[in-house]
């Protein structure tokens, strides 16, 4: 019989990153970034020159290595493709001492 085990829906947090929810925010945006690139056909040196990074580490962060990259710089990257950015900060939440961090893209 095969065993399953119910995802908390963060893949790094399954593996136990201390880091996770960062990891996975940098995931969402990463793949934002790869997403618009794609749609406008752009290699890599085209999308890096826009973006402010060099294509190897461009390569990296598509790749999924983004341990060098902070959050900041891909929001930026995002805002250099032409997309708003927004941060929201919300009211405490009731019975909980942590807030949580999300990533939420419009139409």
């Amino acid at each position: 019989m095969i065993k399953f085990e119910q995802s908390t829906g963060n893949v790094y947090a399954d593996l136990g990153h201390e880091d996770a929810d960062e990891m996975l925010v940098k995931a969402q945006l990463a793949t934002k970034i790869a997403e618009i690139i794609k749609a406008r056909k752009w290699t890599q040196q085209k999308a890096a020159d826009v973006l402010g990074l060099s294509q190897p580490k461009l390569s990296k962060m598509l790749r999924g290595q983004f341990r060098g990259i902070s959050e900041a710089k891909m929001l930026d990257c995002l805002a250099r493709l032409g997309r708003d950015v927004q941060i929201v900060v919300g009211p405490a939440r009731r019975n909980t001492s942590a807030g949580r961090i999300a990533v939420v893209f419009s139409a």
